[in-house]
């Protein structure tokens, strides 16, 4: 039997939220606003983290290291759904469809295994403090940083492969805003039973496990510090790992509903909105505002451009 001309669907159509015509303007501006509040927000941060000498530590270099995967995470989708919101054009071509997934999904994975990092370095800094800034330096910091992209960027090429050999001769008709491997698989003409495994299995490898090795972390860290005697101790020893928990919640909460299922749903373009829209822009509050040192160094800064900028007004 002659094998189907894959290449016969030369473009995908995005729906995004079209269904909802009255909330469009609505949603534009929203996501507007999220968007610039995260880009802005996650700058701020970064700059801060390089230009406060006190915060250069390992724990706030791998913050920065998350603001700059933050941002481009976000970047990757969210400017094509603001697209989608105000054109009548909602078309994405093959491999720009194809593109847009490909680093989506290395970047989301790289976020998964950079969040267990930043608890790997915090089970270090409570449960063996004193051996702590020997093993975490400079150097150790740049190679674990350097492990999670290049586990997000080859792992992810599993998955795409294998849904881009797939057969797709029509409809082509993505009821999402972005392209994502579960909508994509279920437009196929051939049997997406292969590239539904390889998705689960890079899915358990990249989000499951980072999940578990956060959680087991975090058992570590609260019997440590359960051992304290003094609460301020303890509270200190809290305070350090809050914000990356409450980050870690969030975006493995709706992350791990969406893509250990590998057929998909009508509800994950809207279980996507969390984890790409509405989550990103809560991080940088999130670490500015339940720690510290951040929140001097932002006031520090702060005072400072305020005398700089009095200085030059007459």
């Amino acid at each position: 039997m002659q094998k189907v001309n894959r290449t016969s669907v030369m473009e995908f159509v995005l729906l995004g939220f079209s269904h909802f015509h009255k909330f469009q303007n609505f949603l534009f501006w929203a996501v507007l606003l999220a968007y610039i509040t995260c880009v802005l927000g996650n700058i701020t941060i970064l700059l801060l983290v390089r230009s406060e000498s006190s915060l250069h530590t390992p724990m706030y270099f791998f913050i920065s290291t998350f603001t700059v995967l933050e941002i481009m995470f976000v970047s990757v989708t969210v400017p094509k759904l603001l697209a989608l919101l105000i054109q009548t054009t909602k078309t994405i071509s093959f491999i720009g469809c194809f593109t847009q997934l490909y680093m989506f999904n290395a970047l989301g994975e790289t976020e998964c295994f950079l969040l267990s990092l930043m608890v790997f370095d915090r089970y270090l800094a409570i449960n063996n403090p004193l051996r702590y800034s020997t093993i975490m330096n400079t150097r150790f910091c740049h190679e674990l940083a350097f492990m999670p992209w290049i586990l997000g960027l080859v792992i992810s090429l599993f998955p795409i492969i294998k849904t881009f050999l797939l057969d797709f001769c029509g409809p082509n008709e993505i009821d999402h805003f972005f392209c994502d491997l579960a909508p994509l698989q279920n437009l196929a003409c051939s049997d997406p039973f292969l590239s539904n495994i390889v998705t689960i299995v890079a899915a358990c490898f990249s989000i499951v496990l980072p999940f578990f090795a956060i959680v087991g972390f975090y058992s570590h860290i609260i019997c440590t510090v359960l051992k304290i005697d003094s609460a301020e101790g303890k509270q200190k020893a809290f305070s350090t790992c809050s914000s990356h928990l409450i980050v870690a919640c969030l975006f493995y909460g709706t992350v791990i509903a969406v893509y250990i299922r590998p057929k998909g749903s009508q509800y994950d373009k809207f279980l996507a909105l969390m984890y790409t829209v509405v989550t990103p822009p809560l991080n940088p509050f999130i670490y500015t505002l339940r720690n510290r040192e951040v929140r001097n160094s932002l006031r520090k800064l702060t005072r400072q451009l305020f005398k700089e900028f009095s200085l030059l007004v007459p």
